[in-house]
């Protein structure tokens, strides 16, 4: 048969044809829907960044030196008082005879880079706080009497944790010499030091200005305990440890034979001082800083789990700190040559390291793995006196399992008590830490480093002491770090 040809009505046609039609058509609240959407996540977008200008950025925004504001301010307000730890000014605002005002700095030179200078821009604390500063919270009855006068009202104060007697103890431990020391408080993380070298009279520097900024190699402006980056020596040992441990569980089998040198593939290491040390376990190689044993052992590390756990330790990454600072960098990877590993091992080769970076892992092994964000602003107090903020300490994160922070602290403590660091073996505290000798300029030169704790009765303190230009092999940092612990243990 063929086939049929069925014809459909018209009627039937044409519905079909509007079904058609109907299910081409757009649908208005899928449209509508979508332009919601997007109006929304724009909405949520300008909250994040609202909370995050009011959080985060705020700070850095208000305190800019571009920002205008601040210029209006100066011209209503006095510059607040800038306080120690139990309240002495280290800086405040005076008027000349003329009528003039100028900031007076009492303790010169001391405090020039952690409290700054606030002319010729900000830095220091001057800058950290210059908002606060700026900002009046005087009593109404005072604000009236002085819009009445026409004279400016009282800016904030700003209560730091720096101590004068440890600032000053530091600041002549490191004599004549270019470097830096600064100390924190390992459970609260309190900058209770901070002292760089070259430095300034902050009260005299409109007349060195010039000076300061166009000195050929003139560093003086330079805050060295968050600015500096220095090759670390032998400090550098303990990351070098600390990675030798997680690869080799048996650790406490090692042992090496010191000859004074090691060779491989042609390149040479010496130890300092071309000291011979013999046979040395793990520990002792640690003590004597044996850059032999070291070269030995570190050769055989996982150069990727090596800078995994440099990065871990903050290398290569930002610091929970307030101040303008450098980030430390380890550069050590799989394609590394022999020499370079050999380098890097022992704190040498391309490796560099800020001085608050050091006091920072300190202080974190002195408190159980947990580095507390460092702070030096405690508190904000009206002209009157009246507590109008409070910063309290804040855990910035775990750098160390509590497992490893013990046994660093057992080898920091061989160093004090059989090592290099010997001159920090008191009756007066315990002290732990690595001593450091940094070659640098092809070997010209050398820097003398210390990291370390010290704890005693529940009380512990956390210090890095960089010295410039010092004998090869020397230990200078240590009895510096020392004179800086026993005014720590004598204050508090």
């Amino acid at each position: 048969m063929g086939k049929t040809n069925k014809k459909v009505p018209a009627e039937t046609e044409s519905r079909q044809n509007s079904g058609t039609k109907l299910k081409k058509k757009k649908n208005p609240n899928r449209e509508i829907m979508r332009i919601t959407y997007l109006f929304l996540l724009i909405f949520v977008g300008m909250i994040g960044y609202y909370i995050k200008f009011h959080i985060k950025d705020s700070d850095d925004i208000i305190n800019n030196t571009y920002n205008k504001r601040q210029a209006i301010l100066e011209q209503e307000i006095t510059r607040g008082n800038i306080l120690s730890d139990d309240g002495q000014i280290l800086a405040a605002t005076l008027t000349d005879e003329e009528g003039n005002d100028y900031r007076k700095y009492p303790f010169d030179n001391l405090f020039a880079h952690s409290v700054g200078f606030s002319t010729h821009g900000t830095t220091g604390i001057e800058l950290l706080a210059n908002y606060k500063l700026l900002t009046s919270n005087a009593s109404i009855i005072q604000t009236a009497l002085n819009d009445f006068k026409g004279v400016k009202n009282p800016g904030n104060n700003v209560l730091t944790s720096l101590n004068i007697d440890m600032t000053r103890a530091a600041y002549e431990a490191l004599g004549e010499h270019q470097g830096a020391v600064i100390v924190l408080e390992p459970s609260t993380g309190k900058i209770l030091t901070m002292v760089s070298k070259p430095d300034f009279n902050p009260n005299e520097i409109d007349s060195i200005w010039e000076e300061l900024v166009s000195g050929e190699g003139n560093s003086n402006l330079v805050n060295r305990t968050t600015s500096g980056l220095y090759t670390p020596g032998s400090t550098f040992k303990l990351f070098t440890l600390l990675e030798y441990i997680h690869e080799n569980p048996d650790y406490n089998a090692y042992s090496y034979d010191c000859t004074s040198r090691i060779t491989i593939d042609g390149n040479t290491v010496h130890c300092a001082g071309r000291s011979w040390h013999g046979g040395e376990n793990l520990m002792e190689s640690f003590a004597n800083s044996c850059n032999s044993s070291f070269v030995n052992l570190g050769l055989t590390l996982d150069k990727g789990k090596f800078k995994n756990l440099c990065n871990s330790l903050l290398f290569n990454s930002e610091l929970p700190l307030s101040y303008p600072y450098n980030e430390s960098s380890f550069v050590l990877n799989e394609s590394s040559s022999g020499f370079e590993t050999m380098q890097t091992v022992i704190g040498q080769g391309e490796t560099l390291i800020t001085p608050v970076h050091l006091a920072m892992i300190a202080a974190a092994i002195q408190n159980n793995g947990i580095l507390m964000k460092p702070y030096v602003i405690t508190e904000i107090q009206s002209s009157e006196g009246k507590k109008l903020e409070e910063y309290k300490p804040e855990e910035y994160k775990r750098l160390l399992s509590a497992e490893d922070s013990a046994m660093l602290k057992d080898f920091m403590r061989g160093v004090v008590t059989n090592g290099t660091g010997t001159k920090l073996n008191t009756d007066a505290y315990n002290a732990y830490g690595k001593t450091g000798t940094a070659q640098i300029n092809d070997g010209s030169q050398t820097n003398s480093l210390f990291m370390g704790f010290a704890e005693k009765d529940g009380k512990a303190v956390a210090i890095c002491v960089v010295m410039e230009d010092m004998p090869e092999g020397s230990t200078f940092a240590v009895p510096a770090a020392k004179k800086v612990l026993d005014e720590y243990f004598r204050v508090f």
